[in-house]
């Protein structure tokens, strides 16, 4: 059985979803960070009164959802966005094609 690769195109989508992906996550992280810090401070919450806080965070948190249910294998467009992380897998479950190759191998 020979190793199957994604094309030029396939690769710079996956890419393309990898630095959304993390960008966003970098971006989440310290907006999060800068919220549950300054919370108080800004307005967002109180002691007795959480409920803009709440809704700021739900509202951070669910673009990093769409993002991984967004992610599909370039190759045969099975959803595998639960299988990666922060970036894409090594190889789809479905198909078997390789999605993080190193580039001298190729």
């Amino acid at each position: 059985m020979s190793a199957r690769y994604l094309s030029s195109e396939q690769d710079a989508k996956l890419r393309r979803w990898e630095r959304w992906n993390r960008s966003y996550f970098i971006f989440a992280f310290f907006a999060l960070i800068l919220v549950l810090v300054f919370s108080s401070q800004l307005g967002i919450s109180s002691g007795d009164d959480w409920g803009g806080l709440g809704v700021l965070l739900v509202l951070l948190v669910i673009p990093i959802i769409v993002l991984q249910l967004r992610l599909s294998c370039p190759a045969c467009d099975t959803k595998i966005g639960w299988q990666a992380k922060l970036m894409a897998p090594d190889q789809c479950k479905s198909c078997g094609v390789f999605l993080r190759v190193d580039p001298k191998i190729r």
